[in-house]
This record gives C-alpha cells, sequence and structure tokens, in this order.
C-alpha cells in the first residue's frame, strides 16, 4: 500500500505482545548469541515500539481490513436517535395524576358534605364526580401502559439488541490474519534485518589527569621559592640591590651627657665632681 494505516493506541497493545512473541523466537535467539557488535534484545524492542507504523507497513493490507470491519461491527446503521416527546405521551402521564387527585379531593369533600347534611344535594352531586374523576384516572393509566408496552416493542422490533454472530467470526478471522501477518512479514524481518547494525558508541569523555600518587616513591614535592623582593634596610645590614652584608653590626654609640648639678659649697667642684678632700668646715666664730 502506497499509505498504510498509522497503527491506532488500540492496537499498539498487540504490537507490544507480538514484538515480545518474536524476540523469543529461536532463530532470533540464536542471532542474539552469536558473537560480535549488534544489538541488544532490549535495544531492538525500544526501537520497534518507537517506530511501530514503519514495521508494522509490511501487514498494512491485513491490518485495513481488520479496521474496515471494525468499523462496520461498532456501527449501527438500522439504530435511529428517540423523537422528542409528543402531547399523547404527556397526555398519558399527566392525566391520572391530576384525575386521580381530583378524584380524591371530590370524594372526601361529598362525604364530608353527606355527614354533615344528609338531604342535601350537593353532597351526593360532590360524591359522584369525585368517582367519575378516578374512574378517568383509572383509564388513563391503562390507555398510558398500554402505549409504554407498544413504544417497547416497537423498539425491539427496530433496533437489534445484538449483532450479527457472522460479523464476530470474520472480525476474529481478520484480527488473526493481521497478527499473523504481523509478526511472519514485519516483525520477524525487521528484526533479522537490524541486528547486524552497531550499536551506537557513545562520545568518550574527555581525559581527566589523574591525580598524582603522593606514595609513590619517585614522586618529590613541587619545589617553591618566594619572589625576589628587596625592602630597604639599614645602613650597614644590606646593600643596594636588598643582600645582606656580612659585615658586622655596631650599635650606635651612646654616652651620657655632661651634667653638673649645682652642690653645696666645698662637696664639688665647678664641674659637678666631688672633691677628695672634704669641704672645709668654719664654725660660727670664723669670719
Amino acid at each position: 500500500m502506497s499509505n498504510p494505516p498509522r497503527l491506532l493506541a488500540e492496537d499498539r497493545a498487540d504490537f507490544a505482545r507480538l514484538l515480545d512473541e518474536a524476540l523469543r523466537d529461536t532463530g532470533v535467539r540464536q542471532a542474539l548469541a552469536e558473537p560480535g557488535a549488534h544489538l541488544t534484545a532490549e535495544q531492538l524492542h525500544t526501537k520497534a515500539l518507537a517506530d511501530a507504523d514503519t514495521v508494522a507497513a509490511p501487514a498494512a493490507p491485513e491490518y485495513a481490513h481488520y479496521l474496515a470491519l471494525r468499523t462496520a461491527l461498532a456501527e449501527h446503521p438500522g439504530s435511529t436517535p428517540p423523537a422528542g416527546a409528543g402531547l399523547f405521551p404527556v397526555l398519558t402521564v399527566l392525566t391520572p395524576v391530576l384525575a386521580g387527585a381530583a378524584g380524591l379531593v371530590l370524594l372526601l369533600l361529598g362525604w364530608l358534605l353527606r355527614a354533615a347534611a344528609p338531604d342535601l344535594a350537593l353532597g351526593r352531586s360532590t360524591v359522584t364526580a369525585g368517582v367519575l374523576a378516578l374512574a378517568v384516572a383509572a383509564g388513563a393509566l391503562l390507555v398510558g401502559g398500554a402505549g409504554l408496552v407498544l413504544t417497547a416493542l416497537r423498539d425491539a422490533a427496530t433496533t437489534p439488541g445484538h449483532a450479527d454472530p457472522q460479523q464476530h467470526a470474520d472480525l476474529a478471522e481478520a484480527r488473526a490474519a493481521w497478527r499473523t501477518a504481523l509478526r511472519e512479514r514485519a516483525l520477524l524481518p525487521w528484526l533479522h534485518a537490524n541486528l547486524a547494525a552497531a550499536p551506537a558508541i557513545a562520545p568518550l569523555p574527555a581525559a581527566r589527569t589523574a591525580p598524582p600518587d603522593l606514595h609513590s616513591p619517585g614522586y618529590s614535592r613541587a619545589a617553591y621559592s618566594s619572589p625576589g623582593f628587596s625592602s630597604p634596610g639599614a645602613e650597614g645590614l644590606t646593600d643596594s640591590q636588598g643582600h645582606p652584608r656580612p659585615a658586622e653590626f655596631t650599635g650606635p654609640g651612646y654616652s651620657s651627657p655632661d651634667f653638673t648639678s649645682p652642690g653645696p659649697e666645698g662637696l664639688t667642684d665647678d664641674r659637678g665632681h666631688p672633691r677628695p678632700e672634704g669641704p672645709g668646715f668654719t664654725g660660727p666664730n670664723e669670719v
């Protein structure tokens, strides 16, 4: 067929079951067990389900015949939608209710009047009207029941309750023919044709540099050196390039300032040093 019908959703379950049966076929299992690069059963199953319409195309004539019979069986050409309710069905329903209610009211009222005034003619007339209303209600009820029975018999005669058994037999035969064609002419050849296809190889991930083995005998830590930096040093400690000088370091000379404090006359000299000889003491009488 130039344009094969697409598999309907309700038929894909049959396709999946037949695919599982085909994968368990002896020839397919032997081909899967052979060494070499080929697709696995799971890969074939996934690929066939994803492309079910193409795989089932060789069995398209049987599938089209099966669909035509199924559609014809689902339709009921003799059945027509029910017509709207007419005046007669409405009257057959309302008349018994209204006449029965009126008859009961009239009977009750007539009995009350006859009990209150037996000689009053109105009481007898009211009872008679109630009896007539009840008779009308009973007649309308009988007519309505007869109409319902006739309507049910007419509907049973015009609308088929069951389809022709021959149609069911033809449909089952068409389904079996489609399933056989799908397995023998579609699935098994497709599986054998796709077994030789090499599986797709996923690209390898980028190689990552392995970290060095710190415990290997040939491993040595990387040598780190600080950048050459010179800071201005004190005179005599570093040279012009910032390297330390081998010369000895001498601290700055320190000497206390000459300080003379005023001392008592005769104890210190004019420079503040103590005199070696004691002070001359003169008594109060010395002038």
